[in-house]
């Protein structure tokens, strides 16, 4: 087993609990633990998913500390340490590393829309900061910058870029980075919908949202798809689609926090400007965790 071969699988991009304004430790440390018992096979604490924007830098460090030591090297964890300045994801990343982190996921900055040579300058930076792999997380629709293939084989060149959370939507993406850096360059679908066919393209697992409420499923999905039994991982994604689609409704942190509500697992509130879920949404929710078979009708 090569060292890349540890990241490879469906992992969950895990939400970050609250209780009474504050982060619910507890109920974090049950829900890590709830996740590997159910065969999820990483987890990637304080990304998007996992509120980052919203937590304190305090807070943040918290959360990956608590995901690290309760973990306890039974999965990976890919701490989240993205930011629009780029000092700041040096000195999160630095943190990681320092707890115990296995990697680290690096969203493409934000809002300031740097060109391909501001990206490629923001990840090196972080590179030569640490010593531990670094997946660039590329996500367009909300980073409004797109990170092009030639700058992610750029990259590639550096000792700690080792992949990919591709969030573009765009299948084509996987055969295109395969072809420009080769087979063992890590390619993981950051859109639960599509990662069973980017899997089939030739990427290696998926971070994932819907994760947070059917890790046994996703788990099952992935590991089938690995055996290369399509037809089964294919029945799995139908149980799944609507709640691929579902948990989307609104924000999908939103969404992942009120399926995990009613698995009892965790309280459903979420920080502002994010607001609970509405009704209507909490009905397509609730009916699509039943399609896939998480709950009970």
């Amino acid at each position: 087993m090569s060292e890349m071969d540890r990241f490879k699988g469906w992992m969950s991009a895990i939400v970050t609990p609250f209780k009474n304004g504050g982060v619910d430790e507890a109920g974090f440390r049950a829900l890590v633990n709830w996740q590997i018992e159910q065969g999820i096979q990483g987890l990637v604490p304080v990304g998007t998913t996992g509120e980052s924007p919203t937590l304190s830098h305090e807070e943040h460090r918290t959360v990956v500390e608590i995901c690290i030591k309760e973990t306890g090297g039974r999965v990976p964890v890919i701490a989240g340490a993205g930011s629009n300045n780029t000092h700041e994801a040096v000195e999160l990343a630095r943190h990681a590393e320092k707890a115990g982190a296995d990697a680290v996921l690096v969203v493409t900055p934000y809002y300031n829309k740097p060109n391909q040579e501001g990206m490629y300058q923001h990840f090196k930076a972080i590179n030569d900061a640490i010593g531990i792999p670094i997946i660039i997380y590329n996500i367009p629709p909300r980073s409004v910058v797109d990170m092009s293939v030639e700058t992610m084989a750029r990259l590639y060149e550096l000792k700690n870029i080792v992949g990919v959370k591709d969030a573009t939507g765009n299948v084509a993406r996987v055969s295109l980075q395969r072809h420009a850096m080769g087979p063992d360059f890590l390619q993981l679908s950051g859109e639960d919908m599509t990662a069973l066919s980017c899997f089939a393209a030739g990427g290696h697992g998926c971070i994932s949202v819907v994760s947070n409420v059917a890790p046994r499923q996703c788990a099952d999905l992935m590991n089938a798809a690995k055996q290369g039994d399509y037809s089964k991982a294919l029945a799995i994604q139908d149980l799944l689609t609507p709640l691929h689609a579902g948990i989307f409704t609104e924000a999908g942190v939103t969404g992942a926090k009120y399926g995990l509500s009613l698995l009892g697992k965790i309280e459903p509130d979420v920080r502002l400007p994010l607001v609970p879920m509405s009704d209507s949404s909490k009905t397509i929710v609730r009916k699509a965790m039943v399609h896939a078979r998480v709950i009970n009708g």
